[in-house]
């Protein structure tokens, strides 16, 4: 069997307040660009990762690791349950996880000397880009959303109108979406429309899942 080659784009960094992996943009076209992506629950840093490859390259792309320990290389942002019917949120876990991240990207920006920082996440992880997005406009220039919603907890932190309009914003959802249903995302533009905000929106046929075909919206959508 091949021995595994360790490289620093799979050393996974512990160095600020989340473990993250890292892959430094290729070329460089003026501005310090990265996007953070964040996984679903259950997942881990390696899952958006590996979609590196397929976005512009003079992206820097990072993965952290959500705080909260599920199983074995399972973690999550927040625990939450579906046993009603729908899911109901550890709003401590989602609060704490919401301040670690916003430190997260101060520390990302300061460190790697970052002029424009976007977040993006699928599931969960677009629960928490929405957000960061919408309640720190600030700190990020736009938010990538793959079959996520925006909670209903977090609205009233939502930040005044006026501050949002400089904010990008992309979503895709699959119609076929079981676990996240498409109407989670046709609210979520609704609201953002609401707020001043005109989001890219992209529907697919699919699931619960990043499509091929979403990797082209998204890389499209960056160069712009």
């Amino acid at each position: 069997m091949a021995a595994t080659i360790e490289t620093p784009e799979n050393n996974l960094n512990t160095d600020l307040g989340l473990s993250y992996l890292i892959k430094p943009a290729p070329i460089t076209t003026g501005k310090q660009k990265a996007l953070i992506l964040l996984h679903g629950v259950g997942s881990n840093e390696q899952d958006l990762f590996s979609l590196a490859k397929y976005l512009p390259e003079d992206y820097t792309i990072i993965s952290p690791r959500g705080p909260f320990v599920l199983g074995e290389g399972r973690f999550a942002w927040y625990q939450v349950d579906f046993s009603s019917g729908k899911p109901e949120i550890n709003a401590k876990q989602e609060a704490q996880s919401r301040e670690t991240i916003r430190e997260f990207i101060v520390q990302v920006k300061e460190k790697y000397k970052l002029d424009e920082v976007y977040l993006g996440g699928f599931s969960q992880g677009a629960i928490m880009s929405y957000t960061i997005g919408l309640t720190q406009p600030g700190l990020i220039t736009g938010v990538l959303a793959f079959s996520g919603r925006i909670l209903q907890e977090i609205r009233p932190l939502v930040a005044e109108p006026a501050s949002l309009k400089e904010l990008r914003v992309l979503i895709a959802h699959g119609t076929q979406d079981g676990t996240l249903q498409v109407h989670y995302a046709r609210e979520a533009k609704t609201y953002l429309e609401d707020l001043g905000i005109k989001p890219g929106y992209h529907e697919f046929n699919g699931g619960h899942q990043i499509t091929g075909e979403v990797l082209t919206v998204v890389s499209e959508w960056l160069k712009l």
